[in-house]
């Protein structure tokens, strides 16, 4: 009988720590590849924190070399002339009370053209990659990337 209840709770055990993995999982925070529309390739690193439940994102690296030391001329904010690697792209950003997949509320800068748009970020994949759809007024008028996780 022993052998056949300590089987039982390690088994549950481990499928307790599989579902909390895979919950962790949906979650925007983490470090995530972003891929340029056009070219379809790896533009930057972006990691995503969360602090009182509120996400911020910052550019960890930049993969073009020759921008390695860029600024954020174009920004209109305090984050005008600031270097791009480094920079808090993602701000504010807060589960949706009514969608348990959807962070929003926020913003995301474009740090190419300075421009600032309302965002919402859903998890897909199982976790594995991130849709970012930045927009202004409404969501239908915007568009959406698909970043994929790193770590």
């Amino acid at each position: 009988m022993k052998p056949l209840f300590a089987t039982a709770v390690a088994l549950g055990l481990g499928l307790s720590a599989n579902l909390a993995l895979a919950q962790a999982a949906t979650t925007p925070v983490g470090v995530w590849k972003t891929i340029d529309d056009e070219t379809k390739q790896e533009r930057s690193t972006v990691r995503i924190s969360e602090v009182g439940g509120v996400l911020t994102g910052k550019i960890e690296k930049i993969t073009d070399p020759t921008k390695q030391t860029a600024k954020c001329d174009e920004c209109a904010d305090e984050r005008k002339g600031q270097p791009i690697l480094g920079l808090t792209i993602l701000r504010n950003v807060k589960k949706n009370g009514n969608d348990a997949e959807l962070w929003d509320g926020g913003d995301i800068l474009d740090p190419g053209n300075g421009k600032v748009y309302r965002v919402r970020l859903r998890p897909i994949d199982g976790g594995k990659k991130l849709e970012v759809r930045g927009f202004v007024g409404m969501p239908l008028l915007g568009r959406t990337q698909t970043w994929i996780r790193v770590e």
